[in-house]
This record gives structure tokens, C-alpha cells and sequence, in this order.
């Protein structure tokens, strides 16, 4: 075995993995992930009680129990490179012994729900909808640093997509957990998401700089893919469930749509939307 290098994975000077600020008997096997840090509380308000409240940046994690089922909430901030930083992290503290620096024999396996906002692709898909992600498309390059493979189809897809919109990077395709697909089957919209590396251009709007790509909304949303129509847009699920794919966990992103860019639509009480998609998410692990 090698030890990993205090350069490589860095700790605080109590032990915790850096960013995180955690130490493994901080964080449950069941683990809530969101994008806003504000969004923390408001998940962890539902547990009976809260063991772990630790802030480092805009990283926030509440660690409790509801009905005897241990849970963890955690924020990501923004974008697939803090998903990146986040993944790592976590898996490091539950498959690293952080004394010795070598990872575990036995590796463990990770429940990751995330819960999260976007905006909607289809115009036949209503407003405050919930969605769960079947797959996603990565429209950022995080997986050009790793041994990402596809199989041959998705690799077709893929090409064929890179064509219709002249990109000049290779965008990805990821899937959700099967198994907590199925906690999520009944009462869900279902679609393919799309991840952005950033708000404007890359998912196609306009203040005072044009985007590059044409139309690209239009064009994403008539797209056939191996997992069906794309019907969201957002900056996370894909590096997700990338992450979770190469480091051995189970991954699922549910979002409620909280805008529709066809009918140029916006959630009167998004704010209501989200938390009724906590609720149900809650009701459905425990």
C-alpha cells in the first residue's frame, strides 16, 4: 500500500480533511448534499437532533438523526470543481485512515442525495415540478483530469452532440444510482440533466455578452439521448455523478424546476417548491 503524501491529502492540525473541516465520525453513510449553504439549516431543521454543526467557508455540514436514521446535510457552494473538492474529501474520510495515510482494505459505500434548483428544458413540464436525474450531461471539463470511460454508444451521442454545437472540449455522460433511482420512481418527473460550468452563456443567456453557441438551448432540448430528452439545466449533478461513479458511492440529484426558459417562467414561491422536495426526500430515506 502507499501512503498518501501530506501534500496530496491535506489535514488541519487536529486531523480533519482541509476543506471540510470533518473528521470521520462527523459525517453519516446517508448524506443530503446542496448547492447554497443557507439551504443547510433548512434541511437539518427536520432532524429530531443535530450531533455536528461545522462552517468552513462555504462548506456547512449538519450531521443528526430523524426517527433513529443517522443523516447528514452538506453544501457544495457552486459548480462541479467545489462537487470535485467535496467528493474527494468525503471519500476520503470514510476510505482513508487519516492517521496512517493509507486507504482502507475494506472501502465503504456512500448514500449521496442531492437536492437542488434549475431551470426547465421542456415547455410540458410545469413550474415547482420535482425531477429526478436519470443521467447527466457534463458540459465542463472535469472529467478530462480523470480515467473517464464511455461505452460506445454514449461515445456516439457524445460525438454527435460536440458536432451539433461546435464545442471544443469533450463533454461527458453520467448515470444516477440505480438503486436509489428506484427510491425516486413514483411521483417524480424523469429526465436527462444538463451541467454548466457557469449561469450565462453556458446555459445559453444573454445580458451584454452574446454567447458563442447559437441557440443552444433550442438545440439541447430537441436532443434525443441513450437516457431520453434533456429537460434541465444546472452546475452540479453531472460531476456528481461522475464522482460517485469512479470513487464506488451512490449518487441521485432531484430538483424542483424553478423556472421554464420556453415559456420564460419563473417559481412565484420557489422557496416553497424546494422545501416540499426536502420533505419528500426526507420521507423516503427514513
Amino acid at each position: 500500500m502507499v501512503r498518501i503524501p501530506e501534500s496530496e491529502l491535506i489535514l488541519t492540525d487536529d486531523g480533519r480533511v482541509y476543506h471540510l473541516n470533518l473528521l470521520p465520525e462527523m459525517v453519516a453513510d446517508t448524506i443530503i448534499v446542496v448547492g447554497d449553504p443557507d439551504r443547510v439549516p433548512k434541511v437539518s431543521r427536520y432532524f429530531d437532533q443535530v450531533e455536528h454543526r461545522v462552517n468552513s467557508r462555504e462548506l456547512v455540514t449538519h450531521t443528526g438523526s430523524i426517527s433513529g436514521t443517522r443523516l447528514s446535510v452538506m453544501s457544495s457552494g457552486m459548480g462541479t470543481d467545489n462537487v470535485e473538492l467535496l467528493m474527494t474529501e468525503l471519500d476520503a474520510l470514510v476510505n482513508v485512515n487519516l492517521k496512517t495515510r493509507m486507504v482502507n482494505k475494506e472501502l465503504k459505500e456512500l448514500r449521496i442525495i442531492r437536492i437542488g434548483t434549475s431551470g426547465c428544458l421542456q415547455e410540458d413540464i410545469p413550474i415547482d415540478a420535482h425531477l429526478v436525474s436519470e443521467a447527466a450531461l457534463g458540459l465542463d471539463t472535469l472529467m478530462s483530469f480523470y480515467d473517464w470511460k464511455s461505452n460506445e454508444r454514449i461515445n456516439e451521442f457524445l460525438a454527435s452532440l460536440r458536432n451539433q454545437l461546435d464545442l471544443n472540449f469533450d463533454p461527458y455522460l453520467a448515470e444516477a444510482s440505480s438503486e436509489l433511482l428506484a427510491l425516486f420512481q413514483t411521483d417524480f418527473h424523469r429526465g436527462v440533466t444538463i451541467t454548466a460550468p457557469g449561469f450565462y452563456a453556458p446555459q445559453g443567456r444573454q445580458v451584454r455578452l452574446k454567447p458563442r453557441i447559437d441557440g443552444m438551448v433550442d438545440k439541447l432540448a430537441q436532443m434525443e439521448t441513450p437516457f431520453g430528452r434533456f429537460t434541465n439545466l444546472e452546475m452540479e449533478t453531472a460531476g456528481y455523478y461522475a464522482m460517485a461513479k469512479l470513487l464506488g458511492h451512490q449518487m441521485i440529484s432531484l430538483n424542483a424546476l424553478i423556472a421554464n426558459r420556453p415559456r420564460q417562467e419563473f417559481s412565484e414561491n420557489h422557496e416553497a417548491a424546494v422545501d416540499r422536495l426536502i420533505q419528500r426526500v426526507i420521507e423516503r430515506l427514513i
